[in-house]
């Protein structure tokens, strides 16, 4: 199956022709910086095989993701919304790879047409909103041995490999942990068989296994977007 954004993928032939005159294809590095707090959004972005974590960072330097976009999903959505800055949040390539780039100037006017691609992205809006809420509800209910296999999953489904480029540093850091946290919960999967670990790569051994491991959330979201933007 190639590899394409799934919202782009639901856009009927009339809008597509609109907007792909103004749609670049950029490669994006790991740990590359799409978006700073403060400063405004010029562009969009509709993963294809990438991943972005949106992060929080704490005034005593501590990071924490709040929420992942990947294939399934469009970064940048508050540009649509009426402004055109975040003060909060920092946008990051965490897994890399390819996306679609576009002229947030270009979005609104079709966003503003109030037909098609208007209604599909305010799904896509509720969808990211459970998302974030399911994982704060996470965070603070669930333990990290139910936590990591969550967030591979979370991972896996938006990318759509088996393969994460991830290390263990980085993992802690999205999940707001300590790293010899990861290391030990990593370790119990790999004993049982689930992930094979080796240094900058987690590769998912047993889909079924990692499920049984993970909290509801995952599920619980995955619902979520396949209820408002249809299964892949």
């Amino acid at each position: 199956m190639t590899a394409e954004n799934q919202i782009l993928a639901r856009l009927s032939a009339d809008v597509l022709a609109r907007l792909r005159p103004h749609l670049k294809r950029v490669t994006l590095a790991l740990a590359e910086i799409i978006h700073r707090p403060g400063e405004p959004l010029s562009h969009l972005y509709f993963p294809i095989d990438c991943l972005f974590s949106i992060t929080l960072t704490m005034q005593d330097g501590a990071i924490a993701e709040v929420g992942i976009v990947g294939n399934r999903g469009l970064l940048g959505m508050n540009t649509l919304m009426g402004n055109s800055e975040n003060t909060q949040t920092e946008y990051m390539v965490q897994g890399v790879g390819s996306a679609m780039k576009i002229d947030a100037q270009v979005m609104r006017q079709e966003f503003n047409r109030h037909g098609e691609l208007h209604d599909l992205l305010l799904r896509y809006s509720q969808a990211f909103l459970a998302q974030v809420s399911q994982t704060a509800a996470c965070n603070s209910l669930h333990t990290l041995e139910q936590r990591l296999p969550r967030w591979l999953l979370e991972v896996q489904e938006r990318i759509d490999s088996d393969h994460l480029p991830l290390t263990q540093e980085f993992i802690a850091m999205m999940l707001g942990v300590r790293r010899a946290g990861v290391t030990q919960t990593a370790q119990k999967l790999q004993e049982r068989k689930v992930i094979r670990y080796r240094r900058g790569d987690v590769h998912i051994l047993n889909q079924g296994g990692l499920e049984a491991s993970a909290c509801e959330c995952f599920k619980s979201t995955k619902a979520e977007y396949d209820r408002l933007l249809g299964r892949k």
